[in-house]
């Protein structure tokens, strides 16, 4: 039976790789092996029965409506051309520096990866903006694209992340199901809100490493990051640039504070959070002007298309879990898993191991909703805190997501790169900041205080 679970996850993957659509491939996959596993007698039909108590807890998953919200708050964001006078306005405050137009690139993708939460959109918009300029300003064309891939993946660990509402919903149900195995029947629970609080610092960290290099490789080699022209320069006005600053940074950093300072301060839950952000947005493009039915139309169905999209995919997960669990497939994990060398530290590098490697050919999404359900709860029975379990996963997708050959941030950004920029450039210009996330991994394996102690100190 085990070696059924198994092998359906093997066929998951090739189908995958062969193009066919995710959701109906692990839907389609695990019934028919259910099909098959019961006219040989291998599979209790009763599995199945469970599925509409299933597909009626998503409909009502109050946490997961905050999906929707936030994918909708960044399109608008993203429609309202928010990203483009972001840039331009720090690329005039950084430009005089060496560097600056780096960092600013960095700043830049952070405050986009707090505002939107989507990864392939903040690249392309980056790359769409910024590549060019960055270019033409005389920067390496690898450093350049480097750090587009690297601040475009930022929305992956920097809340409020459509990555993090996901991965909070599913930890949260994996910690109920290690401590009922444990014998607690009282069990604690692990929300988004949680999730949110303990990635604040590693993201933050994070962009401030990259912030360190640029810096660092602006003194070291200035030739590769060049200041803006002192022609330029003495262009422009001191008085004229602190304003259109002030009115440029402060409309989206006060919707950041908005919907993540009133999650961290207990005001709202992140749906609750997510229906601010969603209304400011619309504030937003209005003030700027970018606002009409035309646009408000395109952005609801995008919205509508992403969303249907996730909960597709869910659905698919979930009758994917089932059937894996009627062939035993998360018992075989448990026993393999717990009789790994090294115990827990063992369990937890295959783990992460094997999650590095599928975010090459699978989406987040996939994984956190096929991958995490399995190996979740064995982690959790083994000790590990959840908050920290789900930090440490996020970086660890994210760095995939910028890793050579088959990153999806390296994707992104070939499609929408100039020609002249080859792709052995952006492979190139990803290594070090890479190395950086690989240190972040380490740091946070090393201090999980850094993942959990602003949670305990805000929800505890």
């Amino acid at each position: 039976m085990e070696w059924m679970a198994f092998g359906m996850f093997v066929v998951v993957c090739v189908l995958l790789l062969a193009g066919y659509p995710v959701a109906m491939t692990l839907g389609g996959t695990a019934l028919g092996f259910a099909l098959v596993g019961i006219s040989l007698g291998l599979f209790d039909s009763a599995y199945l029965e469970a599925m509409p108590n299933r597909l009626y807890g998503i409909m009502t998953n109050e946490t997961l409506i905050a999906v929707p919200l936030f994918v909708f708050m960044g399109i608008m964001l993203e429609r309202s051309r928010v990203a483009e006078q972001l840039l331009d306005t720090m690329a005039l405050l950084f430009g005089p520096l060496r560097g600056g137009l780096g960092i600013s690139v960095t700043v830049v993708g952070m405050l986009l990866a707090a505002s939107t939460g989507i990864v392939g959109a903040t690249v392309v918009t980056m790359g769409l903006l910024s590549l060019p300029t960055m270019i033409r300003r005389g920067y390496d064309p690898a450093l350049a694209c480097g750090t587009i891939c690297a601040s475009g993946t930022l929305g992956q660990i920097i809340p409020p992340s459509i990555i993090l509402v996901l991965l909070g919903d599913v930890l949260g149900s994996a910690y109920q199901q290690a401590q009922l195995r444990m014998g607690i029947y009282s069990p604690e629970t692990v929300s988004v809100g949680d999730l949110f609080a303990g990635a604040l610092i590693p993201g933050l960290i994070l962009v401030s490493l990259y912030i360190a290099y640029l810096a660092i490789l602006a003194w070291l080699k200035p030739h590769t990051c060049p200041a803006i022209p002192l022609e330029e320069r003495a262009a422009l006005n001191k008085r004229d640039l602190a304003r259109r600053a002030m009115l440029v940074l402060i409309p989206p950093l006060f919707l950041i504070v908005a919907v993540l300072g009133s999650i961290l301060a207990g005001l709202a839950t992140p749906t609750e959070a997510a229906s601010v952000g969603a209304v400011g947005a619309i504030i937003l493009a209005v003030t700027r002007r970018y606002f009409n039915l035309q646009r408000l139309r395109e952005v609801m169905r995008s919205t509508v298309q992403v969303t249907c999209m996730v909960f597709l995919i869910f659905i698919g997960a979930s009758v994917f879990s089932l059937v894996f669990r009627g062939f035993g497939g998360d018992d075989a994990v448990h026993e393999i898993l717990n009789n790994l060398p090294g115990g827990t530290f063992g369990a937890m590098a295959v783990v992460m191991l094997v999650m590095f490697l599928l975010g090459f050919v699978l989406d987040f999404i996939e994984i956190t909703f096929v991958v995490v359900p399995i190996v979740g709860p064995v982690l959790l029975t083994m000790g590990l805190d959840p908050i920290w379990l789900g930090v440490m996963m996020a970086i660890n997708l994210q760095t995939s997501f910028l890793t050579p050959p088959f990153g999806f941030s390296l994707f992104y950004l070939r499609g929408v790169a100039p020609d002249s920029v080859t792709t052995t450039q952006i492979y190139r210009g990803v290594v070090p900041f890479i190395l950086i996330q690989l240190a972040m991994l380490g740091l946070l394996a090393v201090v999980p205080n850094l993942a959990t102690w602003l949670p305990k100190l805000v929800y505890r």
